[in-house]
Formats: C-alpha cells, sequence, structure tokens
C-alpha cells in the first residue's frame, strides 16, 4: 500500500486545493493520503467524501506549530488521527490567529517597498486561515518584482538577520505554544503525535527527549531534507524507543522549495498499519 502522510494543501499553504490533491493523489496510485495543514483540521470532512469518491483512504490529520522552549528552537508536529479533534479546535484557532495577525504584518511591511495591493496578495491566501510567505511571493511575481518564489527577493524581504522583514519573522515563535503542551493536547484528542521532519531544525535531541518521557509515538523519517545517514539516526531512535517511523512528500505544489511529487516519499507499509490499527472507520467523535 503506498501511503503519502504529510501533504498541504490550500487550507494553509499549499497552492492546490483539497479536491486537486486527493485526484493527483490517485493518478500518482497513492492508496492512502494523510492531509496535513498546518495548525487546522478543516479538511477533515470533505477530504473523507472526496477520499471514498476517488479511492483513497484519508487518514485524518494536522500539522502543528510549537517551540522547544529548552533548545530555542521551533518544532513540528504531526497528528495523526485524532478521535476527538475537537480538542484540539482551540489549539487550532489560537495558533491560526497568531499567523494571520504575523501575516498581516509581513504584507503591511512589504507593501512599503512594493507597491502592489493588499488585495492581490489576499487573492492567493482567500483559501487559507492566514497569510504566509508563499502568498505574498506569488502577488510579487504576479507584478513583475521576481520570476521566482524562492531566491534573491524572497531572502532579501524574509533572511531573518538582514531581511526587510526580519523583526516580523523573528518573531513567529512568539505565539508558538510548548512544544509539550502540543504532545498533551494531542495525546489528550486520542491523536498519534509524530515529530515532523527533524532534520529542517536539528531535533535529533529534541525526539530522543520527547521519546524517554513517552510524549512521541513516532518521527517522520522519510522526509526529503534528510540524507541517508539522518534517517538512519532518526530510525535508530525510533528502534530503541519502539517509535512509529513515518515518511511523506510534505507536498505543497508550486509553493514547495524545490519539485516534489505527492507519494515521491512513503510510508512503509508495516509502519502503516501501526497507524490504521488504531483509527476503525467511524471513530471520530463530536463532544
Amino acid at each position: 500500500m503506498k501511503a503519502d502522510l504529510h501533504c498541504h494543501t490550500t487550507i494553509s499553504d499549499g497552492s492546490l486545493g483539497i479536491s486537486d490533491v486527493i485526484m493527483q493523489a490517485e493518478r500518482d496510485g497513492v492508496d492512502c493520503l494523510a492531509i496535513t495543514d498546518h495548525d487546522s483540521l478543516a479538511s477533515l470532512s470533505r477530504s473523507s467524501v472526496l477520499g471514498v469518491r476517488h479511492n483513497v483512504k484519508i487518514i485524518p490529520a494536522a500539522e502543528f506549530s510549537a517551540f522547544d522552549s529548552s533548545r530555542k528552537k521551533k518544532v513540528h508536529i504531526l497528528c495523526y488521527c485524532p478521535k476527538k479533534p475537537d480538542r484540539l479546535e482551540g489549539l487550532c484557532l489560537r495558533t491560526s490567529e497568531g499567523r494571520m495577525k504575523l501575516g498581516k504584518s509581513l504584507a503591511m511591511k512589504v507593501l512599503e517597498k512594493y507597491p502592489i495591493s493588499l488585495e492581490s496578495i489576499l487573492r492567493y491566501s482567500a483559501g487559507s486561515k492566514a497569510i504566509y510567505k508563499c502568498h505574498i511571493m506569488h502577488a510579487l511575481m504576479d507584478y513583475g518584482y521576481t520570476t521566482e518564489l524562492y531566491g534573491d527577493v524572497y531572502d532579501e524581504i524574509f533572511d531573518s538577520k538582514e531581511g526587510l522583514c526580519a523583526e516580523q519573522v523573528c518573531s513567529e515563535a512568539d505565539f508558538y505554544p510548548d512544544v509539550k503542551f502540543v504532545l498533551t493536547l494531542i495525546k489528550a484528542s486520542g491523536g498519534i503525535p509524530v515529530l515532523a521532519h527533524p532534520k529542517v531544525f536539528e531535533s535529533l535531541d529534541l525526539l530522543e527527549e520527547l521519546a524517554k518521557e513517552g510524549l512521541i509515538d513516532g518521527a517522520e523519517v522519510y522526509h526529503s531534507s534528510a540524507d541517508e545517514k539522518y534517517r538512519r539516526d532518526v530510525a535508530e531512535i525510533c528502534g530503541k524507543y519502539g517509535l512509529i517511523q513515518t515518511g511523506g512528500s510534505d507536498f505543497h505544489g508550486f509553493y514547495n522549495h524545490y519539485p516534489i511529487q505527492i507519494g515521491s516519499l512513503t510510508t512503509e507499509e508495516e509502519q502503516l498499519e501501526k497507524i490504521l490499527k488504531s483509527f476503525p472507520l467511524g471513530s471520530i467523535k463530536k463532544e
């Protein structure tokens, strides 16, 4: 069974809508898909219906933003199969509100230098819970300030040290909840917490700490950010503590930093079964 357990839609910072993502998964021969939009469970109902229509098993999921207070680093947590997703709505709302406030601040700062309209940015963020950097860059491309989403202009604006919006970029983690608080809420919802792309934030130490404390259930071993050695390091920790080893494309469509397709990285069937066995059909409950 081909399973991609990490992808994004226009609900957060992906360029394709839910239906397009699921239809493409079907074309690419993906049997099982998790839509993991940032800090949002808005895709759950619609993706489930569309999955049945296109013969793709949908695993309810989200990717939560958090902060590792001990190491002063951002961290992302994938949540799979929350049986009581309502318990996560407050967390989603809090982070989305913070991100929207940040996005508006970024947009207004950019507009001071680049004379485009706010509406041109909002056109791309219309389906999302917030304004993301990719939405701002897409608008700048429309008006000829750059021909690439990620490049010199992106760095000029968003570099955390010397960029036009450096102050705002550095404040991003201010509204992120502590990672252990996020994990506690995911566990309370009946969900399966998995550390997303450990290489991106160099989180091996954090992974081992969370595993020792029994707060994490898995880690994303197969991600494009990690080379083979790093994947072995993550897999070794997973094996040591009996954690689930997942994989996914982290698909964002046009908004990826590099070309990548749905289903290009997957979760092994044996590992997938550890997630599926905890999620019988109809196990999501409203409170």
